[in-house]
């Protein structure tokens, strides 16, 4: 067995090394050259075609990724596939940009007289400023850095580290040249999780119509009782003769009266209920409903017009089932 010290060790060692890596790539962000790609990239009116082979491959593919879901279109074409068809997604109005440690991958090389033919800009990332794909770029992007983390300093670790940070900054920093906002992210992010939190609105969530529990203000407990029963949210909104709402009482209110030992078929419900109870509109986000639940530790949150008046209801179950939580 090898001891865990030294393996802790070693470990440690690649942290220390790639952290140095990105000390190093500051001075490549902080060049001209770097400003220079990013405005390149926004006078784009096509797509950024990313290219790599490798490792390098695999950092451009989540590269491309990137910037296409921050609102940069863009796709990942591997420089192998592309002399056999797959340079036919190239269009009048792309640019490319190429990535490579040594900067003499002879895959990218190859289509470079394509590329230059289409009147293509091109943008070159390299460790190589002097290297042949560097010189034949339109602008190059440094990300040299001071050695490899593995130790025969053959395998691309600290190179990928320092290019995946590199494509990272363009992304974000297009994100925020193009006031790219949260609704823009949740239309490339629909799926999943992360796109309910971003895309779900109280109105996709909330109980409406004869679904929401609605009682006058003048009735006995026992009645306003009845209809959160029908209607199964453990609770109901209270309101006045012009439909304005007026209180909440739910099953907590409900154990509260009990406790007081409170006629339920005498007392009239503004009595008991909770006045100026939590409320919502339907056009904010369900999560933000979430969170306003967590906040004030309440179960339910009665949703209003600008009126005052309750259009529907909701409570953290519909927030499980709608998978917000």
């Amino acid at each position: 067995m090898v001891d865990e010290n030294q393996l802790r060790q070693w470990g440690t060692k690649v942290i220390d090394i790639e952290k140095q890596a990105l000390d190093n790539l500051y001075q490549y962000i902080d060049s001209s050259e770097f400003a220079q790609a990013c405005q390149l990239i926004l006078q784009c009116t096509g797509k950024v075609i990313v290219m790599g082979m490798g490792k390098s491959g695999h950092i451009g593919n989540k590269i491309s990724a990137t910037l296409a879901s921050t609102g940069t279109p863009a796709f990942f074409v591997h420089p192998g596939e592309a002399s056999h068809g797959d340079l036919g997604v190239l269009s009048e109005n792309d640019i490319v940009l190429a990535i490579s440690n040594s900067g003499e991958s002879s895959e990218i090389l190859t289509l470079m007289p394509v590329i230059k033919r289409m009147g293509l800009p091109m943008i070159s990332v390299t460790g190589k400023p002097d290297s042949n794909m560097a010189k034949l770029a339109q602008l190059h992007l440094c990300i040299e850095v001071p050695e490899e983390a593995c130790p025969l300093g053959l395998a691309p670790t600290s190179s990928t580290t320092a290019t995946l940070v590199m494509g990272d900054a363009l992304a974000v920093a297009l994100l925020q040249a193009r006031g790219f906002t949260q609704d823009d992210f949740a239309l490339s992010h629909p799926g999943g999780s992360l796109g309910r939190k971003l895309l779900l609105k109280v109105s996709d969530v909330m109980h409406k119509g004869d679904e929401l529990p609605r009682v006058q203000d003048n009735i006995c407990i026992t009645d306003a009782l009845y209809e959160i029963s029908k209607k199964g949210l453990g609770m109901t909104a209270v309101v006045d003769s012009n439909n304005t709402l007026v209180g909440i009482f739910t099953d907590g209110d409900l154990r509260r009266v009990i406790d007081a030992d409170v006629n339920l078929r005498t007392t009239p419900i503004a009595d008991v209920m909770t006045k100026g109870c939590v409320t919502i509109t339907e056009n904010v986000l369900a999560a933000e409903a979430l969170k306003v639940m967590d906040t004030k530790s309440i179960n339910g949150l009665v949703v209003i017009n600008d009126k005052q008046q309750p259009v529907g209801a909701l409570n953290m179950l519909d927030m499980v089932k709608a998978g917000v939580i």
